[in-house]
């Protein structure tokens, strides 16, 4: 493989993890209400640059020809995470939040992407992480994706549904009956 073409995975990569970056440091108008708890977050932080790391390493090693397919599927997996998070946050507006908060005026939001799944961002970080892996042809490290970003994702969402159901109750009952948790695997009803 030429040296040009070796450094096309890495250059795409950064650009992601830049602009994720540069996602996370915008300052957004929200309310800010009681956090829940903090770990979580955190260690969706630590698997997410587990991922990203790991699958650059397993890159940086000797490995077979690259595949550009998943190299471009990388890519498309990367837009549409960035796109379903940035319309999951434009939905919730100022109640967005990287914590499990749930405010005093807190609205019950299910237009744009929550329309189709309960928890887009928690989707589209799935996407995200599937995008590195893919980018780097690490097919190994993507094996953790499930083995430790799942785990701390069933952890947020035991914290995060009981916290909807108490804040809004029945209409959150009804709105997980309706609406998936996860993957967008209906079509949603109007």
């Amino acid at each position: 493989m030429s040296p040009l073409l070796f450094y096309i995975p890495i250059f795409l990569a950064a650009v992601i993890y830049i602009a994720r970056l540069a996602e996370i440091g915008t300052k957004r108008d929200t309310i800010a209400g009681p956090v829940r708890e903090n770990l979580t977050l955190r260690l969706f932080l630590l698997v997410g640059t587990a991922v990203t790391f790991g699958s650059l390493v397993e890159y940086l090693l000797p490995h077979g020809p690259i595949s550009w397919l998943a190299v471009a599927a990388g890519v498309v997996c990367s837009g549409c995470s960035f796109w379903l998070r940035r319309s999951a946050i434009a939905a919730l507006g100022r109640f967005w939040s990287l914590h499990v908060e749930i405010r005093e005026n807190h609205e019950f939001v299910q237009s744009g992407p929550f329309r189709w799944m309960r928890h887009p961002t928690y989707f589209s970080m799935v996407l995200e992480l599937l995008s590195f892996a893919l980018i780097f042809n690490a097919w190994i490290t993507m094996i953790f994706i499930p083995l430790a970003y799942i785990p701390v994702l069933i952890m947020r969402l035991r914290l995060e549904e009981p916290a909807m159901v108490e804040k809004f109750g029945d209409r959150y009952r009804a709105y997980q009956q309706a609406v998936p948790m996860l993957i967008p695997y209906r079509w949603p009803a109007r």
